[in-house]
């Protein structure tokens, strides 16, 4: 609750009283929630009967609301008070809460900052973002239907984000005749499943939000429920708040207005900073003090968390954009390999050894999901062996990074141990997670330097090495070119390895399937020993399928831009059908044969292949001539 101008001129007129209580206001504690459910539990209809019922409604949008409801409402044109907050029209016309809606209210005695979460599965990424925030979760439950699986979903979400405080509330009393007996077994049922998940604070209230049943004064309906009505219990709940007394910012800007200036920007994640302080820069280690602490066009004597500041350091040493500054005292753990909690958001299934991109604080980084070691049933919170995540799947997962970074376990610092994950195609959002330890064996292991390396392998062999990754349909023709250009390349004295996909499922990869989680590891392990044939100096060419995008990037950045030629090998289906000597395909079409490429699983073709070979419309000699020109020039 703000000041009005009238207040404040009382104030300045003289009025103790209201200066008190205006002082009172802006010291307030602030409470922030996330609201959440399954759909139609009536999260935005509570939200809204709470904001009615404790006065924070102006009267004409009141009056508004009434109006609305005989045209948008769902109470057969009695006032619907979800309708003071379903604002976007898609939520009106659908009676849902589609996208997270900020609300911000106050009484006397807290402010308030709600979240309020759709219930929808697919919208289950913006239920995610409110989690994230919140310090503590209300949860409603339809009390005809009981706990759903939305529920138990949402509930574990909260928990994955730290969420210690978790109010169920159990709505729609009215509809089951305020039975006591059921409301009972529900609040036993939520209490147990918050306790299972390790919420160290659940809690029940029986409401019924059309009627304002226990939201600011206890109901004559429940005389067997003697707790605190809802706002009551949310003006007294304690929620604890780590206070990180350990200074750490994020550098998000290297600030370089001339050459007279060096200072690195972002916002402090913890902590307190001052001219003086002795800091470490990581994930290099080196060590520094600051010098100046520069906020706005000011220096500050000190800066603390939540401030953005301009840091400028006694030392010339190297910072960037995603590393952190920290106290040297107490500074953020360093590793490139995490074990983690991680909530899957898209379409497309996570699969182990896919490349994605990691955004956590302001560092952005390549990163792969090397092992999924579980996924949590939402009804039952079992552990339950998995090789992908679908959408709305929680797992716990291995992590791995393309090098180290800063960080703090997810429930020490929410800053420093939250991330996304994000298409590198798309960029869109497709996971999102928290880092619970860096792995031991990630410390243990380091890169041994030797003194022969791929160019003295190479100089001797007097070449240049390089990749050759044929890709294309089974049947398209790429072992017949790849063996034609070796056999051109060997005439002319290269030194060249071909790796086929039948050959290396016959011994490196003969534990692999077809599913799609195991043509991503096949891939990976390929383009593994590609690289290391490549550190020998031969000229290698893989011929594999590969047909998935993403796969064929992941083999790109591994191997190097200037070091990988893919080579679209390109037929008709009906041409490559027409090929198939081992009959693979008339199988696939019998159903003898699942996730065969072509027919049950998809092929991604190459949008920007180094050469695009048409198998159908030219011999397969004349291919191999291009690709070896295209080589050789």
């Amino acid at each position: 609750m703000k000041a009005t101008s009238d207040e404040r001129v009382s104030v300045a007129a003289g009025a103790p009283a209201l200066a008190a209580r205006l002082a009172a206001l802006e010291n307030r504690d602030t409470l922030r929630l996330a609201m959440c459910g399954s759909v139609d539990d009536g999260k935005s209809t509570l939200l809204g009967r709470l904001l009615a019922e404790a006065g924070m409604i102006p009267d004409d949008r009141l009056a508004q609301m009434i109006r609305d409801s005989k045209t948008h409402g769902t109470q057969g044109g009695k006032p619907d008070y979800s309708l003071l907050l379903d604002g976007l029209e898609a939520e009106r016309e659908q009676g849902i809460t589609i996208d997270v809606a900020w609300r911000y209210f106050g009484t006397d005695k807290r402010a308030f900052i709600v979240a309020d979460c759709p219930g929808h599965a697919q919208y289950t990424r913006n239920m995610a973002s409110g989690a994230s925030n919140a310090e503590l979760g209300i949860v409603l439950v339809d009390a005809r239907a009981g706990v759903q699986t939305q529920t138990r979903r949402h509930t574990a979400i909260l928990a994955m984000f730290g969420v210690q405080h978790v109010l169920f509330a159990v709505n729609k009393l009215d509809l089951i005749d305020y039975n006591h007996a059921r409301y009972h077994a529900i609040e036993q049922e939520c209490v147990k499943l918050g306790h299972d998940l390790g919420i160290g604070h659940a809690d029940s209230i029986p409401v019924s939000a059309i009627n304002a049943d226990n939201l600011v004064a206890p109901s004559p309906n429940t005389p067997w429920y003697t707790g605190k009505p809802l706002l009551e219990y949310l003006e007294a709940v304690q929620v604890e708040r780590k206070v990180d007394a350990a200074f750490a910012l994020p550098v998000q800007w290297v600030n370089r207005p001339d050459h007279g200036f060096r200072g690195y920007a972002g916002t402090i994640a913890g902590g307190r900073v001052a001219p003086g302080n002795e800091v470490v820069v990581l994930p290099s280690g080196r060590l520094s003090r600051v010098v100046r602490v520069v906020g706005g066009d000011a220096d500050l004597e000190n800066a603390e968390a939540g401030q953005s500041v301009t840091l400028t350091l006694a030392d010339q040493i190297d910072v960037a954009r995603g590393d952190v500054i920290a106290d040297p005292s107490l500074p953020p753990d360093v590793a490139a390999q995490f074990a983690c909690h991680l909530l899957w958001l898209d379409d497309t299934a996570l699969l182990s050894g896919r490349r994605y991109l990691m955004k956590l604080a302001t560092r952005v980084i390549g990163a792969q999901v090397t092992e999924i070691k579980h996924r949590i049933d939402p009804d039952t919170q079992a552990h339950l062996a998995a090789t992908r995540l679908v959408a709305n799947e929680i797992g716990y997962c291995n992590l791995s990074l393309d090098s180290e970074i800063a960080y703090r376990p997810y429930r020490e610092d929410r800053r420093l141990g939250g991330f996304i994950l994000v298409d590198r195609e798309t960029n869109a959002t497709v996971g999102c997670g928290t880092l619970d330890f860096g792995l031991r064996r990630d410390r243990n292991v380091h890169w041994q330097q030797l003194d022969v390396d791929r160019v003295a392998r190479a100089r001797i062999k007097g070449q240049t090495p390089r990749c050759l990754w044929f890709t294309g349909l089974s049947g398209a023709g790429k072992s017949t070119i790849a063996n034609l250009v070796e056999r051109r390349l060997l005439a002319d004295g290269f030194h060249t390895i071909l790796l086929d996909g039948d050959n290396v499922r016959h011994g490196l990869n003969r534990d692999l399937g077809f599913t799609d989680a195991d043509r991503v590891e096949n891939i990976r392990r390929v383009a593994e020993v590609a690289k290391l044939m490549m550190d020998a100096g031969l000229i290698v060419l893989v011929s594999f399928i590969s047909p998935f995008r993403a796969e064929r990037q992941m083999a790109r950045d591994l191997i190097g831009e200037g070091g990988f030629m893919e080579v679209f090998v390109d037929a008709p289906l009906t041409v490559c059908e027409g090929r198939d000597v081992k009959g693979l395909y008339a199988k696939a079409r019998a159903g003898k044969i699942s996730n065969f490429t072509g027919i049950g699983s998809p092929y991604e073709a190459p949008e920007s292949a180094e050469i695009h070979l048409h198998s159908d419309q030219e011999p397969a000699a004349d291919s191999a001539s291009r690709v070896v020109k295209l080589l050789v020039s």
